[in-house]
Parts: structure tokens; sequence; C-alpha cells
């Protein structure tokens, strides 16, 4: 009916074929608006949402309270006492803060910043830093009787070889020796002193690393006494055989 209607219409009509008269005058099919439409609405939402990454990636600013909060909390231990009883803890966390600082210098080059591991890298040292506070008066009661412990050794050590000093044969040969080994307890003696001097600060750590170094010494002047002795112990059973 429509078509036949339009044949009766205008000139214009009059020159168009019945199908295509008919064409161009069927309605579009709504459910293809709609998709058109959906798609279109999807686009918009894609592209935002490109857009917000973007601004999001390019506004990331690094973890600067992160990083206070975790070199105050490396600070705090140390006043309390983990640079003399726990300098290996101590080091393990400066060396997890540089660490974190090495991962957020490595997000300052890209575009698409994340300092997420930063800040996770930082909260561990703040948690590690907390937790070795409370034990580093127990450290220090380890410490303090490593170091008389070391001193006790020491001194005993240092006895030992003033009594063989004293026994030792003194003869042309050996006098210049002896008295070369006597400065060296003399020297000793006097470290002592020293050692006692850190264990009153309370640098435990120093004062054992200073009394074992002085009982090595004493070791050894105690070892080339007793070498002397038995050279002239041999020397004289030599002459006695003959």
């Amino acid at each position: 009916m429509l078509c036949q209607r339009a044949e009766l219409g205008p000139e214009r009509d009059l020159r168009q074929g019945p199908a295509k008269r008919c064409q161009a005058r069927r309605p579009e099919n709504p459910h293809h608006l709609e998709k058109e439409e959906e798609m279109e609405g999807k686009m918009r939402y894609v592209v935002l949402a490109i857009a917000v990454v973007f601004m999001i990636a390019g506004c990331a600013k690094p973890p600067t309270q992160e990083l206070d909060t975790a070199t105050a909390s490396i600070k705090d231990v140390a006043a309390a006492g983990a640079e003399k009883y726990a300098p290996e803890d101590l080091k393990k966390l400066n060396d997890q803060v540089a660490a974190a600082n090495d991962e957020i210098k490595s997000q300052e080059g890209k575009y698409f910043k994340n300092y997420d591991k930063a800040k996770e890298m930082l909260a561990k040292v703040k948690t590690d830093a907390d937790a070795l506070k409370p034990t580093l008066a127990a450290k220090k009661e380890e410490a303090k009787k490593n170091a008389t412990a070391a001193q006790e050794a020491a001194k005993a050590a240092v006895d030992d070889a003033k009594k063989l000093l004293a026994k030792a044969p003194v003869g042309k040969e050996s006098r210049a020796d002896i008295e070369a080994m006597k400065a060296d307890v003399k020297g000793l003696e006097d470290g002592l002193t020293e050692v006692q001097s850190l264990v009153t600060s309370e640098d435990y750590r120093t004062a054992t690393d200073k009394a074992k170094a002085i009982s090595d010494k004493a070791a050894g002047v105690s070892g080339q006494v007793k070498q002397a002795m038995e050279k002239v112990a041999a020397a004289k059973k030599g002459k006695a055989k003959k």
C-alpha cells in the first residue's frame, strides 16, 4: 500500500522506482540504534578509564613520609644502644633503607610510577627496628659478660707470661730477647688498663676485641720464653754428656 501511494505522489517520486521509494521510506531498526549507543557509551568509559590511569600514574608521589618514619625508627634504636650491642642488626636496617631508596629512584625514571614495593620495604624497616629495641637490654648484658670473661682471660695470660719471664734464664745471648719480651708484657699490662676503661664506658664489644688481642700476644710471649728455656736446658744436657 505504501508503495502504491508513493506512485501517486509528486513528480520526483514518480521518477524513482517503486522499490527505491519503499526502501527510502523504510524506518531504521531500533535495536541497531541501541547497540550503537551502547558501544559509544562503552568507548567513552574506556577512554575515561585510560585517562584516569594516566593521570594517577603521572601523579604518584615518592613515599617521603614512610622514608622519614623508617629513618627515625633506625635513629631511635641506634640511640637505645644498637650501635654497641647489636651492630649487625643495625647494619641490616640501614641496608634495607638503602635498598628502598634504590627502589624509589628506579621508579622516578618511569612514566607509570609505582611505589608500593618501596612502601612495603620501608614498613618492614620500621617493624624490624621496633622489634629490635626491646631486645637491646638482653644483648647489652650478654656483651658485658663476654667482655668480662675476655678481660679475665687476658689478665691470666699476661700473668702467666710474667711468671715465665721471671724464671727465664738470662745469658749473654738471651739477655736482649728477655728484655724485649719484658717490654712487650709491660705494653700488654697497659692494654689491660685500656680494656678496663672500655668496660667502664660500656663499650663491651671493643673491650672484648682488645682483651682477646692481649691474650693472643701474651700467649706468644709465653711461647717464646718456653722455647728459650728448652734451648738452655738442651744446651746444659749436651755439656753434661761431654
